[in-house]
């Protein structure tokens, strides 16, 4: 970063040379390319300086967009003599005269010939060029210097033809710099007094000033580099001691992040100077490190504003420091690469990054970033990815001895990294923020290969995989509440709970996003047929039509691709299906970095081997949450985990964990015959379309093989006893006769019923388990005073008997059973995980 700082000394040349007091009103404006591309921007930018009440005015312009990149080609292509050169000068001219005409009319003859004078004096360099074979630096210098000579004559011409007498100053005439080692520095002695000479001449109140061209101690004509515009803008406002320095661009100003990378990134109504040149370091392109020096120097304002949008004040850069938020902005460079030198010889060795630096000097290669271990045993430098092999070649010269005697082991480079910034003054002193970044990019999954921050503390930058750069720079982004905790989602098996779970989403998504600062982004919807992926999102309330309309054959691989989106840092595929063949899936996705959530049994209650392959996957941070899978939306699970999590000993779980059969024996009473309730059950929608999935317990083991296996029991559903409740002469036959035939098993239950009834019991169907892993699932006779002997018609209960609650069994009751609160709880594990991830919920 080269910034060239105006001394004290010199600003009180420059005071004296202008004669002008401190607040005598002068504003000083710049406005780049993009806002005087054509004849209509130009005329926007006349309107906005005219409609603004400046006691003095500068406007520094800059080239038509594109017109300097077009004048370069326009020189390398006369240099090796293509034909080409000819038709883009002619078509560079037309462009010229064109706005001069749709902006003065009748009055634009005198500035046509001006151009006309100045476009052949161009071509005549460029014949000469054609004849040399080759673009000298100093006609170069010239040629790619016209456009801002160009746009100040139309621009002045059209601000003079409206009635307000503005001067135009060729920056040539009055700038002086010098090209050093850190960039262009301004010789502010020479300058301030040509212009104070130019000013007798000139003591108009509005000045045009053609940005970018000067000369240099030589009177050799110059240009400021790349970005030289915005420096000389800069420049002029400490030359005319401006009260203020207007940075016009077309964007509202400087933005949080990226914005075609962050689309949620923030406009910052107020920066520090050293803020402001720290994100312009790491690629905030509005403005430039070097534009601030001047303003830095003289303690002026710069405001970032946006020429197409002039009623908004955009950001002001100044010496104030807002330290409300701890982290401003966060930003990525792109493009480099890590070159590390490593040995147990550079221990307590004194001068060995002297020479490592001393060699890229040498090399002309610039260093991004830095970072060395307090063991010495290692220097870790960040290079551009193109200067990576110049690199490595200059330290292995460098250090060919010692490589050579084995006091240094390797020095190898690891290109595709980006570095990313988080910056901002009130970072300083304020604990736990480097804390949050590095657990923000961890839960995102990203890596960090190297660490740099300053003693400042107002800049912490990671070096981290080109791969992950979009995602680690909105994971920060959202992480420090810049903008919304973004989670992409997937959602499989849109049956009734997959409905009702998409309704719910629907229902609080804005209410999250504008409470919570939680973006839950719907990308994707599978049925075990089709599916639908869309690259931005899906309303959740559309889901349904756009699946009919567009899905496609539904394939898991691809589906969990889509959802684990580069760009967004976070993702989760919400499983509501009852397929064991999604469940295989788990493992990989998990392993991939995306969260699962699910009411599937078939995950936590499947083959041992499965289940612990996705267990292990979920052990770097991935989260894998199934509480629905047992108590619908009942905190069981959760309080199973808290139990063992606090050091508790679980002596025996017991429970009703079927809402259908929890119907069934509730109303089952002797009156009306067992198969008749079912067919009522059936109707009202408390079992499943065959009733015998849930007569037959298997659904009940399953939830109490996760229960033992949350316990730390290798249990499979084959060792657990269930009884099931289906005659065996009725488990083979179809639907409909099972349904025919069930009165066939009327008389068991009576007289089940009545032995119960007899002796003052109550029958349910319920799971056991104890801390031995002995398991029974089945029809018992409970006491009339029992926990489980009267509950509401579909409800679950679990009672924990544990070395605390031995005496009085902790009990977790609540409806277990129904598409909407099953697909609250799915619901309640997302937001859990959102708020592991920093949502605010």
């Amino acid at each position: 970063m080269s910034v060239s700082v105006i001394k004290n000394s010199t600003s009180e040349s420059v005071d004296a040379a202008l004669n002008k007091p401190a607040g005598s009103g002068w504003i000083a404006h710049k406005f780049g390319g993009s806002s005087l591309a054509n004849a209509e921007r130009i005329r926007t930018v006349a309107d906005i300086m005219r409609g603004r009440n400046d006691a003095g005015q500068v406007i520094v312009v800059s080239a038509m967009q594109g017109v300097t990149d077009a004048l370069i080609e326009l020189a390398h292509a006369a240099a090796r003599n293509d034909g080409y050169w000819r038709h883009a000068w002619n078509a560079l001219k037309k462009r010229h005269e064109d706005a001069a005409r749709a902006l003065l009319g009748a009055q634009a003859r005198s500035e046509q010939d001006w151009l006309a004078e100045r476009f052949a004096e161009l071509a005549d360099l460029l014949h000469a060029l054609a004849l040399l074979g080759s673009p000298a630096a100093e006609a170069l210098e010239l040629i790619q210097g016209l456009g801002e000579i160009f746009s100040s004559r139309i621009v002045a011409a059209h601000l003079n033809a409206n009635g307000i007498e503005y001067a135009l100053l060729d920056a040539r005439d009055v700038l002086v710099v010098r090209h050093e080692d850190l960039g262009v520095a301004v010789d502010w002695d020479q300058s301030a007094t040509k212009l104070a000479e130019w000013r007798v001449r000139h003591p108009q109140m509005r000045v045009v000033v053609s940005g970018f061209v000067a000369r240099d101690v030589h009177n050799r004509i110059t240009t400021l580099g790349r970005n030289g515009s915005d420096y000389s803008g800069a420049i002029f406002g400490a030359l005319f001691h401006a009260d203020e320095i207007h940075i016009w661009t077309d964007v509202d100003g400087v933005l949080s992040a990226d914005p075609r990378l962050v689309p949620e990134a923030v406009l910052l109504p107020q920066l520090s100077y050293h803020e402001a040149c720290e994100l312009a370091y790491f690629g905030a392109k509005v403005i430039h490190p070097q534009t601030m020096a001047p303003a830095i120097a003289r303690n002026i304002p710069v405001y970032i504003r946006n020429t197409f949008r002039p009623e908004l004040t955009g950001t002001c850069i100044s010496s104030q420091a807002d330290i409300n938020s701890a982290v401003k902005g966060i930003s990525t460079i792109p493009g480099l690469a890590i070159v590390n030198i490593e040995g147990a010889g550079m221990i307590g060795v004194p001068g060995t990054a002297q020479r490592v630096f001393g060699a890229l000097r040498a090399a002309k290669v610039s260093v991004v970033m830095i970072s060395q271990g307090s063991s010495e045993h290692s220097i870790c430098c960040v290079v551009q990815e193109k200067q990576v092999d110049i690199a490595v070649t200059a330290l292995n010269e460098e250090f060919i001895h010692e490589l050579a005697r084995g006091q240094l082991q390797s020095i190898n480079a690891t290109p595709s990294i980006s570095v990313l910034a988080i910056v901002g003054d009130g970072m300083t002193g304020t604990p736990g923020v480097a804390a949050r970044l590095f657990g923000t990019l961890a839960r995102s999954g990203v890596n960090i290969r190297a660490i740099a921050q300053g003693a400042s503390e107002r800049n912490i930058s990671v070096a981290i995989e080109s791969g992950d750069a979009a995602r680690a720079l909105r994971a920060a982004h959202a992480g420090f509440y810049l903008s919304p905790q973004t989670i992409s989602i997937g959602v499989v098996g849109p049956g009734q709970v997959g409905r009702a779970f998409l309704a719910q989403l629907a229902q609080v998504r804005e209410h999250l996003l504008r409470t919570a600062n939680l973006d839950l982004r719907l990308r994707a919807v599978a049925s075990s047929a089709s599916m639908l992926l869309d690259d931005a999102s899906i309303l959740p309330q559309d889901w349904r039509e756009r699946l009919d309309a567009h899905g496609t054959a539904t394939d898991l691989t691809r589906f969990a691709d889509h959802v684990l989106a580069n760009h967004l840092p976070h993702a989760a595929i919400i499983d509501c299906s009852a397929s064991g063949d999604v469940a295989e899936h788990y493992a990989r996705w998990i392993g991939a970095g995306i969260h699962v959530v699910t009411p599937n049994k078939h995950a936590g209650s499947g083959p041992l081997a499965r289940y612990k392959a996705i267990r292990a996957a979920s052990s770097h941070g991935t989260r894998f949450r199934y509480e629905a899978t047992v108590g619908a939306g009942l905190p069981i699970v959760q309080t199973l985990r808290d139990l063992l999590d606090t050091g508790d000993e679980i002596i025996s779980i017991e429970g009703i964990f079927s809402g259908t059969l929890a119907y069934l024996f509730n109303r089952f009473d002797g009156s009306v015959p067992f198969s008749t309730l079912v067919q009522e059950a059936r109707a009202a929608g408390y079992t499943e379309p065959d009733p015998r999935d849930d007569l037959n317990g298997r659904d009940v083991a399953r939830k109490l093989v996760i229960l033992a296996r949350e316990m730390g029991l290798q249990m499979e559903v084959a060792d657990v006893d269930v009884e099931s409740l289906v005659p065996a002469e009725l488990r083979e036959v179809d639907g409909t006769e099972f349904l025919e035939r069930l009165v066939e098993a009327d008389e068991i239950f009576a007289t089940r019923f009545a032995t119960a009834h007899a002796a003052g019991k109550k029958l349910r169907y319920v799971a056991r388990l104890n801390a031995a892993g002995q398991a029974h699932v089945g029809l018992v006779e409970l006491p009339d005073d029992h926990a489980f002997a009267h509950l509401r018609l579909t409800d679950n209960i679990v009672q924990f008997t544990t070395r605390r609650y031995r005496d009085n069994p902790l009990v977790v009751q609540g409806p277990g059973a129904g598409p909407d609160v099953t697909a609250a709880g799915v619901f309640a594990d997302l937001l859990r995980i959102a708020a592991t991830l920093g949502a605010r919920v």
